[in-house]
Formats: structure tokens, sequence, C-alpha cells
């Protein structure tokens, strides 16, 4: 049974589920998958995270009834214009491997320093499914993208982003390390300082 301090998460993520539920336990939420209440999959045809991230949140709060928080976030690379961007999970359409394949062939033969890149994150937390003023919380995180995959940890990009403070690759950082300095802990960090403030 639903409480009044059940959130829903709009995505069907284990991880992300698992790592949002740690960082808004200190305020006593529960947050659970929009896969048990049979959310349908919306298009994310937003040209920004912060649009994408609206249309998950907004459609995940009105199939319930609860409150909704939803993520959204890439990898832009400078070089690229900011690609692959809202299309990171999607760049390649041959999964985590394929994305990364064509990521370095895209920046095939350039040069380590004009490789800078970014992850993004972006959390959205909405009240209902018509709140007009959604908490919205954004979060950077500053590497450039190797010449070759490193390390065998995290997903996504992480084997290509090297991460210049720590020395390595994302997927070489440990779990608790990268858990407190990504795109998303930061992001989470700033969610879970508005919503004690609210």
């Amino acid at each position: 049974m639903a409480t009044s301090r059940t959130v829903v998460l709009a995505s069907g993520n284990a991880g992300k589920l698992r790592e949002l539920n740690r960082v808004l336990s200190p305020l006593g939420v529960v947050l659970r998958s929009q896969a048990e209440f049979d959310v349908p999959e919306v298009e994310e045809n937003g040209l920004s995270f912060v649009e994408n991230a609206i249309i998950k949140a907004r459609a995940a709060a009105r199939h319930t009834g609860l409150p909704a928080i939803a993520d959204d976030s890439g990898l832009e690379v400078d070089y690229l214009s900011g690609a692959p961007g809202i299309h990171s999970a999607r760049y390649s359409g041959e999964g985590d491997e394929g994305n990364n394949r064509k990521l370095l062939a895209a920046l095939q033969g350039v040069a380590n320093e004009q490789r800078s890149a970014r992850f993004q994150c972006v959390l959205v937390y909405m009240r209902h499914g018509a709140d007009p003023t959604p908490l919205v919380c954004q979060a950077s995180w500053e590497g450039r993208i190797l010449q070759q995959p490193r390390g065998e940890a995290g997903f996504g990009y992480d084997p290509l982003f090297y991460v210049p403070d720590q020395q390595c690759s994302s997927a070489q950082l440990p779990p608790e390390v990268k858990n407190r300095i990504s795109h998303r802990a930061r992001a989470s960090a700033l969610l879970l300082e508005a919503l004690r403030q609210r």
C-alpha cells in the first residue's frame, strides 16, 4: 500500500533505484520503480535533458497519482558539438559497446587536449502530474574521452571517460568514490537539499 512518503522513480533501472533510495533515506522517502505501477514508457522527445526528465516525471506522476522523480543524463563531447548528448543511451542503437565504438570512431585522430567532455545529470521532482513548479537539479562531471577503454566497473561510457583529478577512467574508480563525485551523485545531493527545504 502506498504511503504519503512513497515516491515513484520514472525508471526501471535497479541501479538508479538503489542509489537514489540511499540518498533520500534521511527524508524517510521510499522510492519505488515505475515498473511496480505498470507506468507505460513515454517518448523522450524533448530537446534537452531538462525537458526529457520533466516528460518522464510528469508521466509517472500522472499514471500513479504519486510524487515522481526522473533522471535524464548523458555525455557531452565538446569536439562533437555536445554529441551524443540527449541521445547518449541510443547513440549507436547497439548498446553500450556499440556506443563506445561509435564515439571512438568519431574522435579518431583527435588530440587528447581536444577531447574534453562532461557527463550531465538532471533530476526532476514533481509533486503531482500537473505540478507547475517541479524541482530541477542539474550537475555535471568534467573529464575527457580516452583513446581506448580502461577499466571494468561502471557502465555506459565509463571506460572511455577519464577523470583528471582521479587520474583514471570512471570505470576504474571504486564504486564508493564514483558515488561521491559523479554527476548523478552531485545532482542527488542537490535534490536532497532542495527537498529538505521544501
